[in-house]
């Protein structure tokens, strides 16, 4: 039975023994574990019965042992000189060989049927018959074994020779500027109107129709760590997009690609069809890319006959296997542009809506004013007033306990009014605070609820418990709020709301430094400074809500017009 199971995981070690590897299509690196392509020279060789073609030709392609090595597995693909991006189709008549498909492209690639060893496949590819072509090269992976492959083994250079325009070998692309956008061009940038040559975090996307819209030169420009897209909307909100994406292949290399957006999750790529004369590159982290594209804009299963959208620009980070993940920048324009119209201004939706600027001040009201305010008065001002109040209560305990519900009652409804929008996890390390501070506002009253007798033995479990968790919940706030002004401010040079908030967090600290200074005088009979029958204490206190007021004030404007 043990020899049966041993047996059985053969097939398993082999890994891909079935060749059906599309989601390789762009690195053609086959998926071995930490193994890694051979660095010397492949064994094997790739040869064409062409050395030039035009538009519909038919090529011979042979896959052949050099040396008496045999191989177990491979793929195969033809590509433009210095592109990333399968061309034309392939037939075969080899029982070891099957068809791939690659970016939705059937009959884009050739590989192997099953890990049997192998001296040579041939195969016949189909050069297309229209856009515009380039000199090509075939490339093909082999795997001599588990552990041992090659990868983009190169072919002599095929030349084209048609009828058709060749594009230029492909070369980094020109940013526009400023001067094209409003003549010829319909742009969109964030900020606006920035300079993708000069400003440093421009994201830049410019159109450029034909007078029936079938044609559009399309640019695209941004700071990205793995991509990004520029998208055709009926609306603001992402679902049913028409969607191009430039962006980090397996191997750190630049490829387009055309998507369909379905909402919030990753889009939905489609082929390339008719998209020519593409033009990338990546510099000091910024992606610019160009292109040409004949494809209709689609929003859904209908083809849009207007010639108005909404323009959007979105930029994130990508998997080491090329796939694109949610998105870290994103702006819409704030009205359906006319492609056809370069003199129409346009400009960028409110960054950030009134339901996230709702979210924000409730948080800065909640723990720079109200908390703030229920916190220092129970632990400094119990002896003012006591043993006065209503119910049993002293005023203090009153007062605290009904500020704190203010802010407890804010940072729920401020949680709740976020994530109904994102209606997602955005990422982060906002979220994971705001989430923290969520959740230890709600376990405190709880345990506050379930607190024994003053003069019980184990109150000081209570006493020290409601102190830490407090002194975690206003770290953590103050934390996400310097991590929320820092998206507010995202592309604000001078930062001035985190100043502000430095500032505030500098003034509560000395308010507590001279509430406890006073409050350790008094303990050994004596006092730092005297207000007559007016209690220092309370003094400090007055003083720290008429400080803490233009701190808030200020943030809350600053949020206001963002």
């Amino acid at each position: 039975m043990f020899l049966y199971v041993l047996l059985c995981c053969v097939g398993v070690v082999h890994c891909y023994g079935h060749g059906r590897v599309s989601e390789v299509c762009g690195s053609m690196t086959p998926n071995h574990g930490s193994n890694s392509a051979q660095s010397s020279t492949a064994p094997f060789s790739i040869t064409a019965d062409k050395t030039t073609f035009k538009e519909g030709d038919q090529i011979t392609v042979l896959l052949n042992s050099q040396s008496g090595d045999q191989f177990e597995g491979f793929m195969l693909q033809a590509r433009g000189v210095g592109s990333t991006t399968p061309i034309g189709t392939f037939t075969v008549t080899d029982s070891n060989a099957q068809l791939l498909s690659c970016n939705g492209v059937a009959n884009r690639a050739v590989s192997h049927t099953s890990d049997h060893k192998k001296s040579s496949i041939q195969a016949k590819w189909t050069a297309p018959t229209s856009g515009q072509l380039g000199d090509i090269e075939f490339r093909a992976t082999f795997a001599k074994g588990f552990s041992t492959f090659w990868v983009g083994v190169k072919s002599s250079t095929v030349a084209y020779n048609g009828t058709g325009t060749s594009p230029a070998t492909p070369n980094t692309p020109t940013a526009s500027s400023n001067p094209d956008c409003g003549k010829t061009k319909v742009c969109f940038s964030q900020p606006s109107n920035c300079d993708p040559t000069a400003d440093t975090g421009c994201y830049f996307m410019a159109v450029q129709t034909s007078s029936n819209q079938s044609e559009m030169r399309i640019e695209m420009f941004g700071q990205a760590s793995g991509y990004l897209a520029i998208g055709f909307s009926d609306d603001q909100e992402m679902g049913n997009d028409d969607i191009y994406i430039c962006g980090k292949d397996s191997s750190g290399n630049l490829q387009v690609q055309h998507a369909f957006s379905t909402g919030k999750t990753a889009p939905t790529i489609l082929p390339l069809v008719n998209v020519t004369d593409i033009k990338k590159a990546l510099t000091n982290g910024n992606i610019n890319c160009s292109f040409t594209s004949r494809n209709a804009i689609s929003m859904g299963s209908r083809a849009m006959s207007t010639s108005e959208y909404y323009l959007m620009i979105a930029a994130g980070p990508s998997s080491s296997q090329g796939n694109i993940q949610f998105h870290t920048n994103d702006y819409v324009s704030s009205t359906k542009v006319n492609l056809q119209n370069p003199s129409q201004v346009i400009t960028s939706a409110e960054e950030f809506p009134a339901i996230v600027k709702a979210h924000g001040c409730l948080m800065l009201i909640s723990w720079m004013f109200t908390g703030s305010i229920g916190m220092l008065i129970a632990r400094y001002l119990k002896g003012v007033a006591k043993d006065h109040g209503c119910c049993g209560k002293d005023f203090w305990f009153m007062a605290h306990v009904f500020l704190m519900a203010l802010s407890v009652t804010a940072t729920a409804i401020a949680f709740i009014l976020v994530f109904s929008y994102a209606q997602d996890w955005s990422g982060g390390a906002h979220p994971v605070l705001g989430c923290l501070v969520m959740i230890l506002s709600l376990i405190q009253p709880i345990v506050a609820a379930f607190r024994c007798e003053p003069q019980h033995e184990r109150r000081f479990v209570f006493s020290w418990a409601h102190f830490f968790i407090a002194l975690a919940i206003k770290v953590l706030a103050v934390a996400a709020i310097f991590t929320g002004l820092e998206l507010f401010e995202e592309y604000e040079e001078d930062g001035w709301m985190l100043k502000v908030m430095g500032g505030f967090v500098a003034w509560e600290a000395l308010m507590y430094f001279l509430q406890d200074l006073n409050l350790r005088a008094k303990k050994k009979d004596s006092e730092i400074c005297s207000f007559g029958s007016t209690r220092l204490e309370t003094v400090l206190l007055i003083l720290f809500i008429l400080g803490n007021l233009p701190f808030l004030i200020a943030l809350l404007v600053g949020i206001g017009r963002s």
